[in-house]
């Protein structure tokens, strides 16, 4: 249980989130590109959502649905036009959606729903404190969106 402790509250040391970045090949560069991504399509789904239970409109999970997929598809284009190049890959795409669907689109906490803004600055910043699993979050974004990242050549 200790282990469990520390693993998800006790800070990482700038030293080993150093290591931890070598030995998981992290770019920093990417790193940018990808907290950008994350939040283009999180800023999409913030201004263009309309099923907030609190202005008496409840969405359908399929009109959810729906929105998640033309915000990911948006932020999709809007990156080609800058000539970075997303595939709509199938496994990031349900692993972004996931993480939004339990943190937006199913919340019943209003400050849960608008704290993702927040959050991913916080994942994203890794010259602030992090725990392991801040670390193991944000790996699994980078990896899933690394996955999904075309090859700028292939164009």
């Amino acid at each position: 249980m200790d282990n469990f402790f520390s693993y998800i509250s006790k800070p990482v040391s700038i030293d080993d989130i150093d290591l931890w970045v070598d030995k998981n090949n992290i770019c920093y560069n990417k790193l940018d590109l990808f907290r950008d991504f994350v939040f283009s399509v999180i800023d999409l789904i913030y201004e263009t959502y309309l099923g907030d239970e609190e202005n008496g409109f409840q969405l359908s999970e399929e009109d959810n649905h729906r929105h998640f997929k033309w915000c990911w598809d948006k932020t999709v284009d809007n990156f080609k036009k800058e000539s970075v190049y997303f595939d709509n890959d199938t496994e990031c795409y349900l692993f972004v959606k996931s993480f939004i669907d339990e943190t937006f689109y199913n919340q019943k906490i209003t400050e849960v729903k608008n704290s993702l803004t927040k959050f991913f600055l916080e994942v994203f910043d890794l010259e602030r404190p992090h725990t392991y699993s801040d670390l193991d979050l944000l790996l699994m974004f980078y990896k899933n969106l690394d996955k999904s990242l075309i090859n700028n050549l292939q164009h």
